[in-house]
């Protein structure tokens, strides 16, 4: 019996071994016939460390930050060879999408001050490969209500696609730490914080709120906002370390890369490390174990309402997991989470997979709950979009009809979406034509023959900006009306 155990456990070994090494043998095959790597993809700035941002003030991250930028000018931009010389390319100087053209380069941190004194301060944390950009919209909502806003460049982002090739989520949330101390210090001990974070910066934003629970030298925020909030990934990112193997030979050096796609985007990166998906894995998988055992041990009395608004379908992270790995362990502390329902106009019906179709029913839990869920769909009897909301401890909701609707060609929200109006100048499908950053995304809709595009068809039918971003910017001006919860001791960290 034993020896049979022993042949059957070498059998799996051996079996585990061949399907390893042909899972590497294809992906070294795939990265040796990819696209070539550009100088954004082998010079790595020299971020700061996590150690050094625990150390330092908010004037030496900025200037930190603009010694990367001007290393990515030296490095990268004046040594261009003449073939990447080209106007689709935001590292070209002479690019209509070169950042440093515009009157304000949004890949850098930066701060809003009120026009008077700050009643409050809120921290903006953006996503993955993504820029301060993305929540300028909101920084501008904070700012106009009297908030004072730093708006951070999460470290790895902003410069190069490199700069996410080695970088740790540790040293994202260090950055995050410093953000706050800085907003802390701009509006006062006793105003009140707020953090807003998307898709990644989500997961940080609420990685920060849960160690300030546990560590009572972090101020604590008052309210977070979350939009795509990345609190869980698919199961391909917990492997797609194995992905980047074949890269530790100079040959196959593009297996170090999920994505190798020329850089059109002048706010966010388009090629994609394989570190910055195992990063995003490392942190969720840290953030969801953190609530389990916080909210095992009846620690979590004191975290700040959460308010999340989330499209029911999302290709980029798990958005069920904001449902259940979430909201179900929020203590009754006037949560709500906020979805997005597909466009249910028939025109659909025969397009749509059933797994799209079947999404919200499938996030919706049963019973009742200890914080609200709101839902915006469209209901083919309607002409408008509603909004069905159940309070906590409710079952039966209660529904108004709001002033929007879907657009007829658009079929459902987008993880990219939500932080975006469509007057946005560079992802709205109606760009406001008063700002233009070389392209307008949100608008590129051609039709021709496949393969002749720098992008391709997926990336244009993913749309861009958000019909309902009015309905997202009245919702947190609620909450920036609302007077900070009372704030509830930490419970002492429970003993191993």
């Amino acid at each position: 019996m034993v020896r049979w155990m022993l042949r059957t456990v070498k059998r799996l070994a051996l079996l585990l071994l061949v399907v390893l090494a042909s899972v590497v043998g294809v992906r070294a095959w795939e990265a040796w016939r990819g696209p070539p790597l550009h100088a954004w993809h082998t010079f790595e700035p020299h971020e700061l460390t996590a150690a050094q941002l625990d150390a330092t003030d908010w004037n030496g991250y900025i200037a930190a930050e603009r010694a990367i930028f001007d290393e990515v000018q030296r490095e990268v931009t004046q040594r261009l060879p003449p073939e990447d010389r080209v106007a689709i390319n935001r590292y070209y100087a002479d690019a209509p999408i070169y950042p440093g053209h515009f009157a304000k380069d949004w890949n850098r941190s930066y701060e809003l001050a009120p026009d008077g004194p700050p009643v409050g301060a809120v921290v903006l944390l953006h996503g993955l490969s993504d820029s301060p950009y993305s929540l300028r919209h909101v920084g501008d909502i904070y700012r106009q209500h009297g908030f004072f806003v730093v708006a951070l460049r999460v470290p790895g982002h902003g410069t190069v696609p490199a700069g996410l090739s080695h970088v740790q989520w540790e040293t994202w949330l260090a950055a995050t730490r410093l953000a706050v101390r800085e907003a802390r210090a701009r509006a006062g001990p006793n105003a009140p914080l707020h953090i807003v974070g998307y898709s990644n910066g989500g997961a940080l934003a609420m990685k920060y709120a849960l160690d300030a629970l546990e560590d009572p030298r972090l101020a604590r925020p008052d309210r977070l906002i979350l939009l795509s909030p990345m609190i869980g990934l698919t199961r391909f990112a917990r492997f797609a370390g194995i992905a980047g193997w074949p890269a530790v030979l100079p040959a196959f050096a593009q297996a170090a890369w999920l994505d190798v796609v020329p850089e059109y985007n002048p706010f966010k990166y388009n090629s994609f490390p394989v570190n910055a998906a195992r990063q995003a894995y490392l942190l969720t998988d840290v953030l969801q174990g953190q609530l389990r055992r916080l909210a095992q041990h009846h620690q979590l009395d004191g975290l700040a309402p959460v308010l999340a608004f989330q499209s029911v379908v999302d290709y980029t992270v798990s958005a069920p997991a904001v449902m259940h790995s979430l909201f179900a362990v929020l203590p009754e502390n006037g949560s709500e989470i906020v979805l997005f329902d597909v466009n249910r106009d028939p025109a659909f019906d025969v397009l749509m997979r059933p797994v799209s179709s079947d999404a919200l029913q499938k996030m919706l839990p049963r019973g009742p709950q200890r914080f609200r869920i709101t839902v915006l769909d469209d209901r083919p009897s309607d002409d408008a979009v509603t909004e069905t909301t159940t309070d906590p401890g409710a079952t039966a909701p209660h529904a108004r009809v709001l002033a929007l609707r879907y657009p007829p060609n658009v079929f459902s929200m987008s993880h990219l979406a939500l932080p975006f109006p469509s007057d946005d100048s560079l992802y709205g499908t109606e760009p406001d034509k008063r700002e233009f950053f070389g392209i307008h995304l949100g608008t590129a809709v051609p039709r021709g023959e496949r393969g002749a595009l720098v992008l391709d068809l997926d990336t244009l039918l993913r749309i861009t900006s958000n019909p309902f971003f009015p309905y997202i910017s009245e919702r947190i001006e609620e909450q920036i009306a609302r007077p900070a919860p009372s704030r509830t001791p930490a419970a002492a960290p429970a003993r191993p």
